[in-house]
């Protein structure tokens, strides 16, 4: 029996940020966390990223409690560490030196073989006007669409 696909998302994201480059990193998880994730457990909201000892880090990601899970559950608000390559590593590390530059999780899900995977941008900041106008945008889009639509 195949499992529901899973893809949380992280809209503030793509609205706070002008997303730059992203990379697709695994995440260390215990079992009870995992077992959340699969049940569409979790949230990106008020997330972020950041460097330690030259490992990336993911913090305040909120993955509930397992509801069968024991003594042995997970806290839900805890740092996990992003699993990615040493030069995807370096190249976000050099990113981030940049002045307005930071790194912000944008997806949750589970690949084929059934590994949770987290997509991170390479993010800078959106002004107030700028968000202003990716809103306009996002409307005119619609409207066109009603208009094909008749």
């Amino acid at each position: 029996m195949k499992q529901p696909s899973v893809n949380i998302k992280n809209k503030r994201a793509t609205f706070d940020y002008e997303l730059m480059d992203t990379y697709t990193a695994g995440i260390v998880l215990t079992g009870t966390e995992i077992k959340s994730i699969r049940l569409g457990k979790a949230s990106l909201v008020d997330t972020f990223c950041y460097f330690a000892k030259g490992e990336l880090w993911v913090k305040n990601m909120h993955i509930a409690e397992y509801f069968y899970g024991s003594y042995n559950n997970h806290t839900a608000r805890r740092d996990r560490k992003l699993l990615l390559n040493k030069k995807e590593l370096e190249k976000i590390q050099r990113g981030m030196k940049d002045p307005g530059f930071t790194t912000v999780p944008v997806r949750l899900f589970i690949n084929e073989k059934g590994l949770a995977k987290l997509v991170v941008a390479l993010a800078k900041g959106k002004k107030q006007y700028d968000k202003r106008e990716s809103i306009k945008e996002k409307d005119d889009r619609r409207d066109m669409a009603r208009m094909f639509k008749r």
